[in-house]
């Protein structure tokens, strides 16, 4: 059972996520993706799709910290403006499937019957279907670009965060005080949005935050594949894709993106752990 939010303050929190080992590593690594994000064009030490032949194949030094690629083009700067693509897209994806999962969610948990059903079975249904696959059938559908690779993951993702929510929803859904909404003749859509979804919020953001790990790595997936990110946009499942061809002459141009999207979705990952013992009074 998760500690209702309003109980809990966000400095109790941090608190609680400082003490543990993997929530305070989870949480410098993404502090420092964060950085990434907000501030990767202005730390970049050059134009990330600036082309220099004469630069090409440059190994990590003093004026290159990451290396230069088959064009001459600064890795550093690129991962840097990088970053924003990959982070960006990936939370917003999994922001669409927490907000959508978690109302049918709930929803279904509330009406019940034939309902909850249908839609628990079409759930089962699609998650039947692997994520990769799922997402590569609804790309190819829409057309290759970044947002369609977005609401790609974002669908493949709503069935998991539907099932989660109704798990956490049932158990709301015998509370007195919904009962109590019912007496009063509250309508559905306001027992649903302000009695249930609110008391159900802790579980769903420690599912979100561990899902933005597969999140990044579906969508440096689908980038690899040439389905997301389109060049000579910085992203770095697209530069793992470029760099395959040349690993051999100069590895570190497949090693250094591939190693930010594996920190970055350890970091989400260790984060979720955190914040799952933070939220769980048993833990404490």
């Amino acid at each position: 059972m998760f500690i209702s939010t309003s109980e809990f303050t966000m400095s109790d929190l941090v608190k609680h996520l400082l003490r543990s080992p993997q929530g305070a590593a989870g949480l410098f690594i993404l502090l420092v993706a964060l950085l990434m994000v907000c501030g990767g064009a202005h730390i970049a030490p050059f134009d990330p799709e600036a082309i220099s032949l004469l630069s090409r194949y440059k190994p990590p030094g003093a004026q290159h910290w990451f290396g230069t690629d088959q064009m001459g083009r600064d890795l550093f700067s690129r991962v840097m403006v990088g970053a924003r693509a990959t982070i960006l897209l990936s939370l917003l994806a999994t922001a669409l499937a927490m907000v959508l999962g978690s109302v049918i969610g709930t929803a279904s948990s509330y009406l019940g019957g034939k309902i909850d059903e249908l839609i628990m079975r079409t759930v089962d249904a699609v998650m039947s279907i692997p994520s990769l696959l799922f997402a590569l059938l609804i790309v190819s559908t829409l057309g290759q670009s970044s947002l369609n690779a977005v609401l790609a993951i974002a669908i493949t993702f709503i069935p998991g965060m539907v099932r989660i929510a109704r798990s956490v929803a049932l158990a709301v859904r015998q509370q007195d005080y919904i009962s109590a909404a019912i007496a009063r003749g509250e309508s559905a859509p306001y027992i649903i949005l302000r009695e249930m979804l609110p008391n159900i919020v802790a579980p769903i953001i420690v599912e979100a935050t561990i899902r933005v790990a597969f999140a990044i790595m579906l969508f440096a997936t689908l980038s690899f594949l040439g389905l997301g990110a389109q060049p000579p946009q910085p992203e770095w499942g697209l530069m793992v894709s470029e760099a395959r061809a040349y690993f051999f002459n100069a590895p570190w141009m497949m090693l250094i993106p591939g190693l930010a999207i594996a920190l970055v979705a350890i970091g989400f990952n260790l984060l979720g752990d955190g914040l799952r013992d933070a939220l769980n009074p048993r833990s404490r």
